[in-house]
């Protein structure tokens, strides 16, 4: 699209610009002026617009800019405050700062005008740091910008940069989201659910390293050989995935439960160190895994055995020395007759 130019009768209506066309007076062939400079404005003297390039008309939709003075479509914030045509026409050859009014009021442009021979004024104008956001909202192509303008081709390369950084951190994000379903399926046991013995002894390190206050529970079940002697090892699993539903019921949120051998089980419990709480914890146990557990057309029948050993706040011992003595106790509490619980507290 050529630049509009004033006709002849429109010039003589200015009586300030001798009535030739601004493309003749620059040397160029009308439809020239709009593809090189497609964000140009030539004014007359008194500040009225003559001529826009195409993209400046965009920049003003529905609205007939020839004819407005430059100063009511656009507001000059620099180089210092410009509210009229005599001080902007002190300011030929520096760089301005513009804002146009209206409905796309905010958008920051620079420009810089330029004196016309033999009279009015050429201001060429470009969208600088604000190219993405006029792009966006005026709705601009690349024939909305000179052929010598790279705003395009950088916007291109901004827009696959996102792309790309996109596509990484989505990638990055998925790893992170492999590499911690991986470190969780390291530490889950794959039937029951519960944590492994791998978790289990962090969370126990950790604890003694901390000189926390701990409880820890060794829970071994009675009579688990003969339901898988006689079910098969399909009602030993389901026996298994039950008895970690009874665990995981009687344990509160911050508790380590998990499974740690065949059918032997270990709970840690941060902070609870009073026994009679322990006991009543582990007679509760024992009465649920009691209960006969059906499977298919049979009944499994089944008990436990629990030791626990209590480590008071400040002494931290070595792990080993927690399981040791909640393993004593456990035993103890085999030796016993079965289906009960015991514990003892560390005093070293």
């Amino acid at each position: 699209m050529a630049a509009h130019l004033a006709d002849r009768r429109g010039a003589e209506a200015g009586k300030t610009l001798p009535p030739v066309k601004a493309a003749e007076a620059l040397g160029l062939m009308p439809g020239d002026l709009g593809r090189i400079m497609p964000l140009h404005a030539i004014l007359l003297p008194d500040g009225r617009v003559l001529g826009a390039g195409p993209t400046l008309a965009k920049v003003f939709p529905g609205d007939q800019i020839l004819g407005k003075p430059f100063l009511g479509l656009f507001e000059i914030r620099g180089p210092g405050w410009i509210g009229d045509m005599e001080t902007l026409l002190a300011r030929a050859g520096q760089k301005l700062h513009l804002s146009p009014r209206g409905a796309a009021a905010g958008l920051r442009l620079r420009g810089i005008l330029a004196p016309l021979n033999p009279g009015g004024y050429l201001v060429n104008l470009s969208f600088g740091i604000d190219v993405a956001r006029a792009v966006g909202q005026l709705q601009l192509t690349d024939r909305d910008f000179a052929p010598t303008d790279l705003a395009m081709e950088l916007l291109y390369l901004a827009e696959a940069n996102t792309a790309v950084r996109g596509e990484m951190r989505e990638l990055s994000r998925r790893l992170v989201g492999a590499r911690l379903q991986a470190q969780e399926e390291a530490q889950t046991d794959p039937l029951t659910g519960l944590r492994n013995r791998r978790a289990c002894d962090s969370f126990l390190t950790r604890l003694c390293r901390e000189r926390a206050p701990f409880s820890l529970m060794q829970i071994d079940l009675d009579y688990f050989k003969q339901v898988n002697d006689r079910l098969g090892h399909a009602a030993g699993d389901h026996v298994l995935k039950y008895v970690a539903r009874v665990l995981t019921a009687q344990a509160r949120v911050m508790d380590c439960v998990a499974r740690v051998g065949g059918d032997e089980f270990m709970v840690v419990l941060p902070g609870l160190v009073e026994p009679n709480r322990l006991m009543a914890l582990g007679e509760k146990i024992i009465a649920q895994v009691s209960r006969p557990i059906p499977y298919q057309e049979e009944r499994c029948e089944i008990s436990a055995s629990i030791g626990f050993s209590i480590v008071q706040e400040g002494l931290g011992p070595d792990p080993a020395i927690a399981l040791a003595e909640a393993d004593i106790m456990l035993y103890a509490a085999k030796e016993g007759g079965r289906g009960r619980v015991m514990g003892t507290r560390i005093e070293r």
